[in-house]
């Protein structure tokens, strides 16, 4: 997510706590139940990297136990004393309970559970959360947030995103079904993009989004605050502009299996709403058999060579329709051999690195941004 100093800021102090709001998690969970309304039916949720007593992804799944037919609801909380932001007042919900121990509190996480109906109402929600401390301080990675992973089948959650790598992978070790949060970057990470490409992960419903979060510090410039106030937040109560926030899953949705309707490359070149494409055509790259397509929706239909295209592809990705070739960023990009630039030619363009497509423009070696290849699925 570049030029967001707002997310840059947290990242380098790794301040990774920022409240997802309901309506998006609503959004995004009703899109799954529309599919397959049985998505979560007797289904185990796992809500790891969270503080339930503040939680939305705990207050929704809470409210919605019995028509999502859940079976058992985990929400794990990471203490206050392990966390880089250390402002912290128990809330009443915990003061309250005579499980509440002070010394307790800052140093021990809390898991709360939900699977039956405590208090009498006739229904399972919030109000039948039942908690306690648990024994560490709640990191996903100890032994005992290990186990809960190990009891769970779906979990879902928007995790500490300087650590989503660890993260994913400690899901894909569990072989565990996930709804996660992350940014659109990541889809370039040597350990994320393997699995896009072999179709392990894919985009959720919500994808390259600008989403409103509340985060605990204060950060903002003048344009996140002109946007939060127009969703209709305060940017003095801590709501936070981040753009390029992408849901990622293991879970099918109807959106994946939705073809792109695309024109031909004749007809892109002669009637295409690009301006860039009618005047110069696709250009071909000079370290790599492909095309570039700058604008996923410029896309030709009847293009049987390799493409490409932009890293926001995932988001439209069909894979009954397009296969996903390679990554050419980074290390993904050295390993399809990619040929090196030379002297001569980093003396043109001084941002050429090795592991990236280029091409030559008006004499001079040009490299677009980070391009995923495709091939349309013969």
């Amino acid at each position: 997510m570049a030029n967001n100093s707002n997310l840059g800021a947290a990242k380098a102090a790794k301040n990774d706590e920022f409240y997802t709001q309901y309506a998006d998690i609503q959004k995004e969970i009703n899109a799954y139940l529309e599919y397959n309304p049985d998505t979560f039916r007797d289904k185990t949720v796992l809500l790891p990297c969270d503080d339930p007593e503040w939680s939305n992804f705990t207050r929704f799944f809470a409210q919605n136990f019995e028509r999502l037919g859940l079976k058992r609801l985990i929400s794990t909380s990471y203490a206050v004393e392990s966390k880089k932001y250390k402002d912290y007042e128990p809330t009443l919900f915990e003061t309250e309970s005579p499980l509440f121990d002070m010394d307790k509190t800052r140093i021990k996480g809390k898991i709360f559970e939900l699977t039956r109906d405590t208090n009498g109402s006739g229904r399972i929600d919030l109000d039948d959360l039942e908690w306690h401390y648990l024994e560490g301080d709640g990191d996903f990675r100890s032994p005992e947030v290990c186990t809960l992973r190990d009891q769970a089948d779906i979990i879902v959650t928007n995790p500490p995103f300087s650590l989503f790598r660890e993260f994913l992978g400690w899901i894909i070790k569990g072989a565990k079904q996930f709804l996660v949060i992350g940014s659109i970057n990541v889809i370039t990470y040597k350990e994320i993009f393997p699995l896009i490409k072999n179709n392990q992960i894919w985009s959720g419903v919500g994808f390259n989004l600008s989403m409103i979060y509340k985060a605990p510090y204060a950060n903002y410039l003048e344009a996140n605050q002109k946007f939060v106030r127009s969703k209709g937040f305060n940017p003095e109560d801590n709501f936070i502009k981040v753009p390029g926030v992408c849901w990622f899953t293991n879970l099918d949705h109807g959106r994946r299996h939705e073809p792109l309707q695309l024109m031909t490359m004749k007809d892109n070149i002669r009637y295409g709403k690009h301006k860039e494409i009618r005047e110069n055509g696709y250009i071909r790259y000079a370290n790599y058999d492909a095309i570039d397509v700058p604008y996923v929706d410029a896309i030709p239909s009847d293009y049987e060579g390799v493409m490409g295209v932009p890293k926001t592809f995932p988001g439209s990705y069909c894979p009954e329709q397009f296969e996903i070739v390679g990554c050419a960023e980074g290390d993904s990009g050295k390993e399809l051999g990619l040929k090196p630039f030379n002297r001569e030619l980093k003396k043109l363009n001084k941002s050429l690195r090795d592991g990236q497509l280029y091409f030559i423009q008006d004499g001079k070696p040009e490299k677009p941004y980070a391009r995923i290849l495709i091939r349309k699925k013969q």
